[in-house]
């Protein structure tokens, strides 16, 4: 259903203005008031990374007055494979400090309040008082949940998204929406302390266009919400498959409707893929549990990419990258394999495409982080 603006227009824009959102204003629904909307509107952007650079890009492009950017990181090299907002000069620097350089290069009349600070389930209902909208571009389910509460209280839209390898969520929660819309909170979606668990895109990896295309989308919907065009993404979550080219779009509802509605069944996640954080019922072996494994004729293979096996092996593995696992799962030929990789989600995967190949796979839980951590207990 389509919301009412959330946003009062400015009285008028500049001759300039008017001139660079010219293509905005002969959208059809769309127009100068919706424009003027964007002019008045203030966004609370969290998060100057991977989905927050886009976020940041793509709003002051299309004229929000005023975007507060909240991060307390700097840029590092890294990050520029999918950080667009930074360039390589800006390496060191704090990351919100790109946004005030990209939005002025952009967008003269948006204003950007750059807050370098983390923001942490104390100060978060300060940092983001006064936007009309929140999107969260942030990377950790911990600062996720302390965003989600202060938007709770606040009673501010929350556009949210989330990207981990090749794979991707968007969605939007609200606790007050208005009149006949149900309201749906972080919490409907993951239940308190269940992503806490998931890897890092240091230790998986993203891909970088994924966030791009990700990041697009969350500016669609702050645009959405701002101008009351178009029928957010409230109680509906979109999940992106990047590998198989493939968008689909999963029902959400309060968590305590589903409990006691036995009729309509929680919906479920990622197609063919995991929660983010979760994986489907693969052994997962301890360090002392592989070991054995191992000992009793059992093939440790490790398909970590090449640059980290470097680093050290488990004595005795077998490295094939994840890639070529997934290519041709028939390479492996031993009949009991424990797959291990850097933190455990890698291995997940290459597991389930060599039990889909008759190979009785189980993976090393943790990865080689646990490893290196519990094997001195094994030895001990």
């Amino acid at each position: 259903m389509a919301f009412p603006p959330l946003v009062e227009p400015v009285a008028e824009l500049t001759d300039a203005e008017r001139t660079r959102t010219a293509r905005h204003r002969v959208l059809a629904g769309f127009g100068e008031i919706a424009q003027r909307r964007l002019a008045a509107a203030h966004v609370a952007v969290v998060g100057a990374g991977g989905l927050g650079s886009p976020v940041v890009v793509a709003l002051a492009a299309a004229g929000v007055g005023t975007l507060t950017v909240i991060d307390d990181d700097r840029v590092e090299a890294s990050n520029l494979q999918r950080q667009v907002m930074h360039r390589v000069s800006d390496v060191g620097a704090p990351k919100v400090d790109s946004a005030v350089r990209i939005a002025a290069d952009l967008s003269p009349t948006t204003v950007v309040r750059p807050v370098r600070a983390l923001l942490t389930p104390e100060n978060a209902a300060a940092l983001l008082a006064g936007a009309h909208v929140v999107v969260d571009g942030t990377d950790t389910f911990e600062t996720r949940e302390a965003v989600a509460a202060a938007c709770d209280r606040l009673g501010v839209p929350l556009v949210w998204g989330v990207v981990q390898e090749f794979h991707a969520q968007a969605t939007v929660f609200w606790s007050a929406p208005p009149a006949g819309a149900t309201p749906v909170r972080l919490a409907d979606l993951y239940p308190p302390e269940a992503g806490r668990e998931a890897p890092s895109c240091a230790q998986v990896g993203v891909l970088g266009a994924l966030c791009l295309q990700v990041g697009s989308i969350l500016a669609t919907e702050a645009v959405k919400l701002i101008t009351g065009v178009g029928e957010p993404l409230l109680g509906r979550v979109l999940v992106v498959d990047a590998l198989r080219g493939r968008t689909d779009e999963l029902p959400l509802r309060p968590a305590t409707d589903r409990a006691t509605d036995a009729t309509h069944p929680a919906p479920v996640d990622v197609p063919t893929a995991p929660r983010l954080g979760q994986t489907p019922a693969i052994p997962q072996l301890s360090a002392a549990e592989a070991l054995a494994a191992q000992r009793a004729g059992s093939v440790l293979l490790d398909v970590r990419e090449p640059f980290e096996t470097e680093r050290g092996v488990i004595p005795g593995s077998v490295l094939l990258p994840l890639g070529e696992v997934l290519a041709d799962p028939s390479r492996v030929e031993a009949r009991t394999v424990v797959v291990v990789c850097q933190v455990g989600m890698r291995a997940q995967r290459a597991a389930v495409a060599l039990r889909g190949a008759g190979v009785e796979a189980s993976v090393l839980a943790g990865g080689i982080d646990a490893w290196n951590r519990d094997i001195r207990t094994v030895h001990a």
